[in-house]
């Protein structure tokens, strides 16, 4: 359940500062509709949203039937209701987490690391009637999001990335995303969601997913071009390590990005912070050098700030798909799950090439000081830990 909550609060947060009340009650009852039994209770637990709520959203996504109450309500509409009551709460709100607030003033989007429970615990101390679900209205209204702590400068290397990738992708150099998916389970377990079946006669899985170091797990790592709205995913059999993740930009490049980019002299990769590509990995470094060799080409790499990996585009762009696409299938074996990815299209034109590796990857590797003194690596001036290049060494 921990990693639906995750997967869709993920989604929440990138889509919450757009919705309106009613697209985002239909939205969240979508959700739990899609993921079948126990729904409601993981959305609720992933958005904060009601149970209310997300269950008034289903209905009227099963009835067609909106009722005048659970039709759009207007801006601040709880907040009139509640300061012609209350001459002093919004004040009171406002001054208790003023203090705790993050991002950029002018951004439309405010945020508070305080809980609504310890809010509406502080209001009802200062004499204020109020529920923990009035208080997630009225931050909502407000601007207000959820957030926990963020680096200074990440809105700055979110600018750095967009400047870089529309420089690569105006020179008509390929720029890609890429990140490791959650790793999944291979044989007959539960997978979350549901799927047209004959009635009576559902799909017969493990209900309880033990911890189990034999059971064999798929790990995709996924590489998705942004220039061509293609993908490529490489399922590991064995450890997720640098080494693998190199090997996956490395296949894909051969088996489809030198055919979709003849001319290219250069490639831009974006990548999470941390994990098999993390800006700390010495190994990730010193296996793209290698690339960087092989292909002679000049590789730049930009890093999302720590916590920020849900604006990594191949996470909303293909990865989401492919979750869609394989809801309510058990992933009974290897040869399935490369089908379900390689089968997965949106209509926007996005497709999906994958592979089975089953090769080796040593965990552990020792990277020497030497190893990194040779790499032909330069850091940029803005934050240098995160966005650098290699050069290949033939390359003068």
């Amino acid at each position: 359940m921990s990693d639906q909550v995750a997967v869709i609060r993920k989604k929440y947060l990138s889509l919450e500062p757009n919705f309106q009340e009613l697209i985002k009650r239909h939205w969240l009852a979508s959700e739990a509709i899609a993921i079948g039994r126990g729904g409601i209770e993981i959305v609720h637990k992933a958005t904060g949203a009601s149970r209310t709520t997300i269950r008034a959203g289903i209905n009227e996504l099963k009835t067609g039937a909106i009722s005048e109450k659970n039709r759009q309500r207007k801006a601040g509409g709880e907040r009139k209701l509640l300061a012609k009551h209350d001459k002093t709460l919004l004040s009171d709100l406002n001054n208790l987490i003023e203090p705790e607030t993050r991002g950029d003033s002018e951004n439309p989007l405010r945020w508070t690391c305080k809980s609504a429970e310890q809010i509406k615990t502080k209001l009802n101390e200062m004499g204020h009637q109020i529920s923990e679900r009035t208080v997630n209205c009225l931050l909502h209204e407000m601007g207000y999001s959820l957030q926990g702590n963020q680096h200074p400068d990440r809105d700055q290397q979110f600018r750095y990335i967009e400047r870089k990738s529309r420089k690569f992708l105006k020179e008509n150099e390929p720029v890609i995303s890429v990140d490791t998916k959650k790793k999944e389970l291979v044989g007959q377990h539960k997978n979350m969601g549901k799927e047209w079946h004959p009635n009576e006669n559902p799909e017969l899985v493990k209900m309880h997913d033990f911890p189990d170091l034999k059971l064999p797990k798929a790990n995709p790592y996924g590489v998705f071009d942004i220039n061509t709205n293609t993908g490529w995913v490489s399922i590991g059999t064995d450890h997720d390590t640098a080494e693998f993740a190199v090997e996956t930009i490395r296949r894909w490049w051969l088996a489809m990005g030198q055919k979709k980019h003849p001319k290219a002299k250069k490639l831009l990769i974006t990548a999470d912070g941390g994990g098999s590509n993390g800006s700390r990995n010495k190994l990730w470094k010193t296996e793209l050098q290698k690339l960087a060799d092989e292909l002679s080409m000049e590789i730049s790499v930009c890093h999302f700030p720590p916590g920020t990996s849900k604006w990594n585009k191949i996470e909303h762009q293909m990865f989401s798909y492919i979750s869609m696409n394989w809801r309510g299938r058990p992933l009974t074996n290897y040869e399935t799950i490369v089908n379900l990815i390689s089968n997965t299209t949106t209509k926007n034109g996005l497709k999906i090439n994958c592979d089975l590796d089953e090769s080796k990857y040593q965990t552990g590797i020792k990277i020497t000081d030497e190893q990194m003194q040779d790499l032909r690596s330069t850091k940029e001036k803005f934050h240098g830990e995160w966005n650098y290049k290699l050069k290949p060494h033939e390359c003068k």
